[in-house]
């Protein structure tokens, strides 16, 4: 995957972050506020090798932040940066194609915790105000890209 973080496509950058769904549901982990190994390990399932991979690969990314929260002995908690927190959104958007997709009865919902109403996100174009999906688009590559 960090092949294609070169690319000049946002799309290709963004997957060599967090291109697998390890990462993708470390990310949902930390929106709900788990920032510790073993709460990850213990929601997840995963093992401690993968864990340690995907958090490292994460933090330098810039998608989490390590902070040290006890000297003795020593353990770090992962807490989003703004970026991290930016991806939400992206989340949620794979969610919403996930529902309308590969519909089923029992699945995790999720709500606004002031609001108490069922996230149900829209991807809208800030120019247009067009859903994301309802109009035609275009690629176009940057002046210096090679053919």
């Amino acid at each position: 995957m960090k092949n294609l973080s070169n690319q000049p496509c946002l799309i290709a950058r963004s997957l060599a972050l967090v291109g697998d769904a390890w990462s993708m549901l470390i990310m949902r982990d930390a929106h709900t506020g788990l920032t510790r190994f073993d709460e990850f390990r213990k929601s997840l399932g995963i093992a401690p090798t993968m864990l340690t991979a995907r958090l490292a690969a994460l933090t330098e990314d810039g998608l989490l932040e390590k902070r040290r929260y006890s000297e003795r002995p020593p353990r770090d908690e992962y807490v989003l940066t703004e970026a991290g927190q930016d991806f939400l959104p992206v989340l949620f958007a794979i969610g919403a194609w996930g529902r309308k997709h590969r519909p089923c009865n029992d699945v995790t919902r999720f709500f606004d915790a002031e609001a108490g109403t069922e996230i149900d996100p829209v991807t809208i174009d800030r120019a247009t105000g067009a859903p994301i999906g309802t109009r035609p688009i275009r690629i176009a590559m940057p002046d210096n890209a090679v053919e």
